[in-house]
């Protein structure tokens, strides 16, 4: 019997950001914005954390300097946790 294992050759990047996001309204703009610019990013926010932690996930690299960028744009804080 032969047998081809499975091989995961994708890897998937998270990127972790510190905000200063504390509305819906604001976290859900931020996240369509982000989404308009970056249609392959899976985006959201936890707002019940004290970091107001905006969340990232992609099959490819994420642009960390552009999302933090965006956020300097707008005003908003926005800092890769380590």
């Amino acid at each position: 019997m032969k047998v081809n294992p499975q091989i995961n050759t994708t890897s998937t990047a998270v990127e972790i950001f510190k905000t200063n996001v504390t509305h819906n309204q604001l976290a859900n703009k931020i996240v369509a914005d982000l989404k308009q610019l970056y249609p392959e990013y899976r985006i959201n926010f936890d707002l019940e954390d004290c970091d107001k932690v905006l969340r990232i996930v992609s099959d490819n690299s994420i642009h960390i300097s552009r999302i933090i960028d965006y956020g300097n744009s707008n005003n908003i804080q926005i800092e890769l946790i380590d």
